[in-house]
């Protein structure tokens, strides 16, 4: 299924129907890819009116680097649905002999690690797009406030969200050294994007009280 291509009501339905795919992993990324596409909004409507020459570079950054930003995280959209498909798809196979039953085991492993390092690259994806947030409320049109604001929570919600599905799926592994990296790899990108965007949340809400 083209997720990314759908509309944003066929999207939604989706999310709401009873199979378990599209779930929280893929909303995550959407909510990136929400906030990416705000923040390339918000640069391209300052460069419009920008004369300083050093804040017109920083804002051309922004939107050459939050555009495919925007596009990672569709992918990871599409990605994440799909990693939860070979879960489930692992755990039908047979197991009524004890050579299925090894080979199911393993499969549901491979299945189970992908699925961890899906919603770990959109916190990578989440933490590049903090980053460049800084730029997009320090220099953004002040009429654009609230679009950066936006960007800066939905950026916040996709990555607490992706954390959650990286935990979901580590605690069904039963590789000890993946799930302490993965989980520490986890744990510093999420601290990273909090650090990141606590500062800007403060700024944004200074620039709406006047």
């Amino acid at each position: 299924m083209n997720l990314a291509g759908r509309s944003l009501t066929e999207f939604v339905h989706d999310l709401a129907g009873d199979a378990p795919a599209p779930g929280g992993g893929s909303a995550a990324a959407y909510a990136g890819a929400m906030a990416a596409a705000l923040a390339a909004m918000v640069a391209r409507l300052t460069l419009s009116k920008a004369g300083d020459s050093q804040a017109r570079a920083r804002l051309e950054a922004v939107v050459a680097a939050a555009d495919p930003l925007a596009a990672r995280f569709l992918a990871l959209l599409e990605a994440d649905s799909a990693a939860y498909n070979q879960v489930a798809a692992a755990f039908k196979l047979p197991k009524a002999h004890p050579a299925q039953q090894a080979d199911r085991s393993r499969a549901i492993q491979r299945a189970l690690r992908h699925a961890a390092e899906v919603p770990l690259d959109t916190l990578a994806a989440a933490a590049g797009l903090a980053r460049l947030l800084a730029t997009v409320v320090a220099d953004g049109n002040p009429n654009c406030v609230s679009d950066a604001g936006s960007a800066v929570y939905l950026c916040r919600a996709g990555a607490q969200a992706a954390a959650c599905n990286v935990r979901i799926n580590l605690a069904a592994i039963r590789d000890g050294a993946f799930v302490e990296t993965c989980g520490r790899s986890a744990q510093r990108l999420l601290e990273g994007v909090e650090g990141a965007l606590a500062p800007l949340e403060k700024a944004v809400a200074a620039k709406l009280a006047g």
